[in-house]
């Protein structure tokens, strides 16, 4: 009988355990692909990386958020050039789990085209390839949002 009790109890303790980790909720990753020199398509991109943020976590939810630029929209994240400067800066540290991509082959051919050093802002991460970390990121379960 006392063992029958013990075994109870541990059953108990361990399905209390499970529902605490299902209570934890989901864990969700969105991949935002920027190739637009426009500052409209930036904060649009900006806006729904804030939504989302703003709507798993109200679910108890975690979500992790990459933007990825390339071609034009390499200048959103560019130092000097970048007229959302100042917000990706505060998102950056509002949001935890945003981080912003920067392809090289991009900034690689504007270099080359200006004899300009072209820098990413600190926030931003230079990749190869802007379109394979798009593809990487689908590939890994990532959502893919184009504003």
């Amino acid at each position: 009988m006392k063992y029958i009790k013990a075994l109870t109890a541990a059953t108990a303790v361990t399905v209390s355990f499970a529902n605490v980790a299902l209570a934890e909720g989901e864990a969700h990753f969105v991949a935002i692909h920027v190739d637009e020199n426009d500052p409209q398509v930036m904060n649009m991109a900006l806006n729904n990386a804030a939504n989302v943020n703003a709507y798993y976590l109200a679910q108890g939810d975690t979500v992790t958020i990459e933007i990825v630029t390339y071609g034009p929209g390499l200048n959103m994240v560019l130092e000097g050039k970048s007229p959302v400067a100042d917000r990706i800066s505060a998102m950056s540290l509002e949001i935890p789990n945003i981080s912003f991509a920067a392809c090289e082959n991009t900034l690689r051919s504007m270099n080359a085209k200006t004899g300009i050093e072209n820098v990413v802002l600190a926030e931003a991460s230079v990749v190869p390839s802007g379109v394979v970390r798009l593809i990487t990121l689908q590939e890994e379960g990532y959502s893919y949002i184009r504003p």
